[in-house]
């Protein structure tokens, strides 16, 4: 299966982005992908904030994009757009770090009037860096995403299934095999 780069742009570690991405990656883990989470908010902030290409933290985060086959991009949309952390990780890579890549746009906020900050503000700047394919990205409501009594992040029923059928799409481009998508297809 395939290696999928789980990138979480938001700089709460408290974060329903990052909530969201470890939930999906329980489901991707269950199809048989290797998925390497990826909190941006860890990288130093001088190194981001001063586009230090040659700072170990960068060169890391890099290779994790050079080595991955699919890749997942979560932020929380602020002011209409994606998250200033994000950005800043995107600027420094290099201008086709997801050639031939199948990537995954999810974006979270608070109101539905943010939804389509995925295709007017994240989605140009992927397809700017060169992915094989972009798949239908998804918006989720902070309300919908929760902490289960447990621990694990959990997502409320109508989104949840919303994000199997997302999740199962992108892994079907990735070659991977998926019930939804083998019971209707």
């Amino acid at each position: 299966m395939a290696t999928i780069l789980s990138v979480s742009g938001s700089p709460s570690a408290a974060s329903r982005t990052a909530r969201l991405l470890r939930h999906l990656d329980e489901r991707l883990i269950e199809q048989g992908h290797e998925v390497i989470p990826l909190d941006v908010r860890t990288l130093p902030a001088e190194a981001l904030l001063g586009a230090d290409f040659g700072h170990p933290a960068i060169v890391r985060a890099t290779a994790l994009f050079e080595q991955a086959d699919g890749v997942v991009i979560g932020t929380p949309v602020y002011k209409a757009a994606y998250s200033g952390l994000l950005k800043s990780l995107l600027d420094l890579l290099p201008q086709y770090a997801l050639a031939g890549k199948t990537v995954l746009p999810l974006a979270t906020g608070g109101s539905t009037a943010h939804v389509l900050a995925i295709d007017y503000a994240l989605r140009p700047v992927l397809a700017s860096m060169g992915p094989a394919h972009i798949t239908p990205g998804w918006f989720t409501l902070d309300k919908d995403i929760t902490v289960g009594e447990d621990g694990t992040p959990a997502v409320a029923p109508g989104s949840a299934e919303a994000l199997v059928q997302v999740t199962d799409r992108f892994s079907a481009a990735l070659g991977g095999r998926t019930t939804v998508l083998a019971a209707t297809g």
